[in-house]
């Protein structure tokens, strides 16, 4: 599968080594453009290339966005449409600034990056995890304990290729519902955020 990845930060990077190691071809991208990431680029090897993020916007059948969320309006809106975006933020007022409609939960912060990427079909996850422990700690499926990864979005075929992706790096995702609904369940402060539980575990936190 061709990934574009938007922003190589812990999570972003982590992504990245995981998905070229499982077979997968990324363009890696980030604020500060393609020569940034040289480095990055001799790591991960021939699967990957650095672009701009437009370029790996366009490069994948999947984009990952993994930017901090106060920056999402930076983005690019168009480019995006059909494409699968998995987001990976979470709203950090001290980090991100204040935004009323999320302090009022009117909204959450993937509803907002939906809104903001035109016809993007984007499905939250890889939110709820600390970055060494996804880069650590995924198991072979089957596995007793294996951790579960919380998946939320409106799209159920853009959930099932996430969930794919998901499983070839050693998680269980589990559906947490609807971009709305679900992406409550997993944000901060809830039960599933950075707890590493059990697939089973997470399911019932979630129910």
């Amino acid at each position: 599968m061709r990934i574009g990845i938007i922003g190589v930060g812990n999570i972003g990077g982590t992504l990245a080594r995981l998905w070229v190691r499982a077979g997968h071809d990324v363009t890696v991208s980030n604020s500060r453009g393609p020569d940034t990431l040289g480095n990055l680029v001799d790591q991960l090897g021939d699967r990957a290339h650095a672009g701009t993020v437009e370029e790996a916007a366009a490069f994948g059948d999947v984009v990952l966005v993994s930017v901090p969320f106060g920056r999402y309006q930076e983005l690019p809106s168009s480019g995006f449409a059909g494409k699968i975006v998995i987001d990976t933020n979470n709203y950090y007022p001290q980090r991100d600034g204040q935004y009323a409609e999320l302090d009022d939960d009117r909204s959450t912060s993937s509803e907002l990056l939906a809104g903001h990427l035109e016809g993007a079909r984007v499905v939250k996850a890889f939110n709820s995890i600390f970055w060494e422990h996804l880069r650590d700690l995924g198991r072979p499926a089957g596995e007793r304990g294996r951790i579960g990864l919380p998946v939320s979005g409106d799209d159920p075929e853009a959930k099932r290729v996430v969930a794919g992706l998901i499983n070839e790096i050693g998680f269980d995702a589990v559906d947490a519902g609807s971009l709305a609904l679900g992406g409550r369940k997993h944000q901060p402060g809830t039960t599933a955020y950075t707890e590493d539980l059990p697939t089973e575990s997470l399911q019932a936190a979630l129910r």
